[in-house]
């Protein structure tokens, strides 16, 4: 694709204001763009692009999350990073010097300022874009990443308000671009295994599923003038709802074949009073400090609930304020039986053969050491559905992941949230160079970041239900299930 820099820059640059100012006037209040929007092209479900020899690669940000994604591209073959950009120039230094470091052809550096990536995206000898910057960035810069000819990989949420979810969907049906929300989560070893056992049916017809990111963040609120903390803290004076539900969300989505069979309908949405970050406030800050004068106005709880199209229902929780451990929670419930996570249990009414066969021996050793014991106490029961087994190595054993099988070792070598961020790049750039869709596309972006604004506009109308618009227009009915990879 030949681009026209002049004519892409000055329609990029109108894009980026119209959207940046957008967001920030409708994320305050949510908004409830439910009525699917006319087409603007043809559907992108199970898009599959031209094979690449190479994927050359461009970054937009190499902050917290994107100068891990330097660091793993890196070790994967078929990959040449070509462009970085990122407006603090101590972050931009040294992915660049990584990437020198492990003998790879340097970078072309970007900077400068906020609009430093559009003459990045004007490039011809770029295919795909990674974008790890503020969430207020993540869509307009989606946007002009696919408007220059180029796929858009971009981190959680993709999107905050409604309209930028269907400048999404729009923009990628008109340009026939991918956009891939990396949701990590989605790769994680017992995610996976999960989704391998729902699709052997252990668990039965799926019912239920439960997701959350309960993970106490407020050390963030000591960033001042750099990382995350710097800018996330704000969106906790903004609004009042779900600010981050993929994580949990994505997995679940997955498991149930959301957009693939089955889709979102409504929501609605409680939080708790927000109490924790103000008095976090007033304990580590000194008087007189910003921070303490900042009115906080999200919920330190959130929950919502989530009902499909085909019944099942889904609750969604968000805490990243309160003092406890931190949980994903990941619970999926079927008619045979219950997984679920932080700390992974199972239990089933019906089990596998080769779940059976290590049952019976461990009780018939329970029994053996019971009746040597002199038959004293309680005699020991069959493991069945009325306890939780924790032991995941057998389980393991007969369903972890091929995907996990292949990769694991090397993931887990790499780092990356214990493998994760490394299964979902390898991912990526292997569908890319063998022409296979991507296992998750806009849809996906779109259905699980609109929970963040419809679960603001459910809080702020006492908690009436939102309705979740179908992005797909109709081609969830026939959307091919993501399948067991090898």
């Amino acid at each position: 694709m030949t681009i026209d820099r002049r004519r892409f820059l000055k329609s990029a640059a109108a894009i980026t204001a119209a959207t940046v100012v957008t967001g920030c006037a409708k994320s305050q209040q949510g908004d409830n763009q439910s009525t699917p929007l006319a087409s603007q092209g043809k559907s992108v479900m199970g898009l599959a692009v031209p094979a690449m020899d190479v994927v050359r690669v461009g970054f937009i940000g190499v902050g917290q999350r994107g100068s891990g994604h330097v660091k793993h591209l890196c070790h994967i073959e078929g990959v040449e990073i070509k462009a970085i950009c990122d407006t603090d120039q101590l972050m931009l230094e040294k992915s660049i010097n990584y990437v020198v470091e492990k003998g790879l052809p340097k970078p072309t550096a970007y900077t400068g300022s906020d609009k430093a990536y559009l003459d990045m995206l004007a490039r011809n000898d770029i295919d795909i874009v990674i974008i790890s910057t503020p969430w207020r960035w993540h869509t307009p810069m989606s946007v002009e990443t696919m408007e220059s000819g180029k796929h858009a990989f971009v981190e959680v949420p993709a999107a905050t308000t409604m309209e930028e979810c269907w400048q999404l969907v729009n923009t990628a049906e008109r340009t026939q671009k991918n956009c891939m929300m990396m949701e990590n989560v989605n790769y994680g070893r017992d995610e996976l295994m999960v989704l391998n056992m729902v699709r052997k049916g252990v668990f039965g017809e799926l019912l239920h599923g439960e997701a959350a990111y309960i993970h106490d963040l407020r050390w963030q609120m000591k960033e001042i003038d750099r990382s995350t903390g710097s800018w996330r803290t704000y969106w906790h004076t903004k609004v009042n709802g779900n600010l981050y539900p993929t994580h949990g969300l994505g997995p679940v989505s997955q498991y149930m074949n959301i957009n693939r069979g089955d889709r979102f309908d409504f929501v609605t949405s409680v939080s708790s009073p927000a109490l924790g970050r103000a008095a976090y406030a007033e304990r580590e800050f000194p008087a007189g400090h910003e921070r303490r004068s900042l009115k906080f106005t999200a919920g330190d709880m959130n929950t919502s609930i989530i009902k499909t199209v085909k019944g099942r229902s889904i609750m969604v929780q968000h805490d990243t304020t309160s003092p406890r451990p931190y949980s994903r929670h990941n619970l999926i419930q079927g008619t045979n039986g219950t997984f679920a996570g932080f700390p992974n249990r199972i239990a089933l009414e019906d089990v596998p053969p080769a779940i059976a066969k290590i049952y019976q021996q461990q009780y018939e050793a329970e029994v053996a050491a019971w009746e040597s014991a002199g038959s004293q106490g309680r005699k020991p029961h069959m493991q069945n559905f009325h306890r939780w087994d924790h032991d995941m190595e057998k389980w393991r054993a007969e369903f972890d992941h091929p995907l996990w099988q292949r990769m694991g070792e090397e993931a887990v070598r790499n780092g990356g949230h214990g493998g994760m961020d490394f299964i979902m790049l390898w991912r990526m750039i292997y569908c890319l160079r063998n022409n296979e869709p991507l296992d998750q596309d806009v849809y996906d972006a779109a259905a699980w970041s609109s929970i963040f604004p419809q679960s603001m506009a459910s809080v702020a109308d006492r908690s009436n239900s939102k309705t979740i618009p179908d992005f797909t227009r109709g081609a969830w009915q026939t959307g091919k299930p993501l399948g067991i990879v090898s």
